[in-house]
């Protein structure tokens, strides 16, 4: 059940996150196989925290030549977008008493993830939609390094947007269907 869970996330990533190029820096550490792909078995939010835990630890701990950021992916928690919402904060309050900002930090991605200014409906949303709720552990000096080889990387959000805008609903859905080489 876990590859299945972790090959429906890898299908997001290379089809929408890099075949989109909503993140130009995630294709580098895809094709170096630095993505550490963990999933919980948590089916409650303490237990999603205390797997998060875990796994920002292990990320604080290891080389980032062999893993240089970790998809935490939840598929049996969080399913309200509300609550997996909420659990952001908890997630950044865990990252402040574990004294790892500054050295990590979290992205989110969630099936049903809307933006304040957004209707549900909303194109704009599916930058940030996944197949499962996914907790997405950076480290700082990987996304500094980033932005300093992006010059535009300010720029990213807005270019997001206006991609997701041209392809529309059907395109979208066309694209999570396309094979894409991402070795090229």
């Amino acid at each position: 059940m876990n590859e299945e869970i972790i090959d429906a996330t890898r299908h997001w990533l290379t089809r929408a996150v890099i075949g989109l190029n909503l993140c130009p820096f995630a294709k580098a550490v895809y094709v170096k196989e630095q993505i550490r792909y963990t999933v919980s078995e948590a089916r409650t939010f303490e237990n999603v925290l205390a797997d998060l835990e875990t796994e920002l630890k292990y990320l604080a701990d290891s080389d980032p030549e062999q893993t240089d950021t970790t998809l935490l992916i939840v598929p049996h928690a969080l399913s309200d977008f509300a609550e997996y919402n909420d659990a952001l904060h908890f997630a950044d309050t865990l990252l402040k008493q574990l004294r790892l900002q500054g050295e990590l930090q979290i992205a989110s991605f969630h099936p049903d993830y809307q933006f304040d200014d957004a209707g549900p409906d909303d194109i704009e949303n599916f930058t940030n939609r996944a197949p499962y709720p996914i907790f997405h552990l950076l480290r700082e000096a990987s996304i500094e390094r980033a932005v300093d080889a992006f010059p535009d990387a300010a720029d990213i959000y807005e270019r997001n947007m206006a991609t997701l805008r041209r392809l529309g609903r059907s395109g979208w859905q066309e694209q999570m269907k396309r094979e894409i080489d991402i070795k090229s």
